[in-house]
């Protein structure tokens, strides 16, 4: 028996396997998130997952996962969690690295270190209704990658490139895509 070839901590032969049965069935490849959000007090609230469609399948088999979010004082908040801007950037750290990883794996690039910073430039103005003219998320956007791997300093910037190629959150964010907002009865 062949033992697993594992890069970067992937499953190479998982991943490569994943991708011949969505080949062959692109129906697996549908996936369905969730989220839920309670309002705590104040700038508090209470986000959580749990559930998830995905593989042709309901999957509800993690514990669910809690999220505080507030605002700093400064912003009539407590500190009792990140912001959710913060948690934007903190969505878009993940997917970008993760992208970079499994597509580092696939190639058979070998990664010893990866680390990233982000910063977004946000004019409360638009949020506090001040002015039209100015938007009310961020103006942009900035990440900054360090990569240690034995590969050329190209090779490191083809990585970068690929993870935003790739990376689901970066793309709707680069990309809007529609978000549609109901209230529900």
């Amino acid at each position: 028996m062949a033992q697993e070839q594992i890069i970067n901590g992937i499953n190479v032969d998982q991943l490569f396997n994943t991708i011949e049965q969505i080949k062959d069935n692109p129906e697996i490849a549908q996936f369905k998130f969730r989220a839920a959000n309670t309002w705590v007090d104040g700038t508090h609230n209470r986000a959580t997952v749990k559930d998830f469609y995905g593989a042709l399948k309901e999957d509800d088999s993690r514990e669910p996962l809690t999220f505080e979010i507030d605002e700093p004082p400064v912003l009539c908040g407590r500190n009792l969690g990140a912001n959710p801007v913060e948690y934007l950037l903190v969505a878009l750290s993940g997917c970008l690295t993760t992208s970079l990883v499994a597509h580092a794996a696939a190639r058979g690039i070998e990664i010893k270190k990866v680390a990233s910073r982000y910063e977004g430039d946000l004019d409360l103005s638009g949020f506090l209704g001040i002015s039209e003219e100015v938007p009310v998320g961020y103006k942009n956007i900035r990440a900054y990658f360090k990569i240690e791997a034995d590969i050329t300093e190209d090779q490191k910037a083809e990585l970068v490139k690929m993870a935003q190629k790739y990376s689901p959150v970066f793309n709707s964010i680069a990309k809007p895509i529609p978000v549609s907002v109901q209230l529900e009865k």
